[in-house]
């Protein structure tokens, strides 16, 4: 027999009340077994449960009126919470990471912060936070269990990753110092799943609303699947639904997901 193969998807809404159909749509038509979804602008009594439940999935989530916010859907089960919130800083009240089991697999799902404008507080944070995932993800990376790190990381890795670098030069999502604590995470041996399966290719998870960004593709990839090396070793596809883009009043991101081998059973 085959093995089984799992989806795990992350999607920032942009809006989880504005977006709520077009969340529906893409679970019915793709199917995703796992997923990590980012700026929920709501708060914790206003997600939908009721509407993802009867599209088959079981939820965890973080909300945060008006902004941040992530959640964890587990389709055909209810995620197991081991992580609500990074560790580091127990003043930070930013609704930005959310840990869960979920089919056999550790999903870690972020919002990083935007960072702008630079330099500046908000940067800072950026750059605290940034390094206060890293500490967490150390303790992730070298599991014997498959363990991913899903989610709108607000980091473009490289020029590769974005239409025209110049022109987003002093965006913090582009400084030396976000690169770079990227870079560590990826040095501690995590696997950056979309350039894994795509090489070098031109791919975007990101288009923003001004001058005709998405009709004319000038997108940036800022949304990451980064997998452990036992779940790195399982990985079989990935690649975006830009379909979801194209939607009247999209989100300005369309999910971006991987596809792994399902854990056997033993490895649970």
């Amino acid at each position: 027999m085959p093995a089984r193969l799992l989806k795990i998807a992350t999607y920032n809404v942009n809006g989880i009340g504005a977006r709520l159909p077009h969340l529906l749509a893409w679970l019915q038509r793709e199917q995703p077994d796992i997923v990590g979804l980012q700026e929920l602008k709501c708060s914790q009594d206003a997600f939908p449960q009721a509407a993802i439940a009867q599209a088959g999935y079981g939820a965890i989530w973080q909300g945060q009126r008006a902004w941040n916010g992530v959640a964890l859907l587990a389709r055909g089960q209810d995620p197991v919470e081991s992580r609500r919130g990074l560790p580091g800083d127990p003043g930070d009240g930013q609704s930005r990471y959310i840990e869960a089991a979920i089919h056999g697999i550790v999903v870690g799902c972020l919002y990083a912060p935007n960072g702008n404008p630079q330099p500046g507080p908000k940067f800072d944070y950026k750059l605290q936070w940034m390094a206060r995932l890293a500490r967490h993800a150390r303790t992730l990376v070298e599991l014997p269990h498959p363990v991913a790190l899903i989610g709108d990381y607000n980091v473009v890795p490289t020029d590769a990753d974005i239409y025209d670098p110049k022109g987003w030069r002093r965006d913090a999502l582009l400084q030396p110092q976000s690169r770079q604590a990227f870079a560590e995470l990826l040095a501690q041996g995590w696997t950056d799943a979309l350039r894994q399966v795509h090489g070098d290719a031109r791919i975007y998870t990101f288009w923003d609303y001004f001058r005709q960004h998405w009709p004319r593709d000038r997108g940036l990839r800022i949304d990451h699947l980064l997998l452990n090396p036992v779940l790195a070793a399982a990985l079989r596809d990935a690649g975006v639904d830009r379909w979801v883009r194209d939607l009247e009043k999209a989100s300005d991101h369309a999910p971006t997901w991987v596809q792994v081998q399902a854990p056997s059973r033993t490895g649970k």
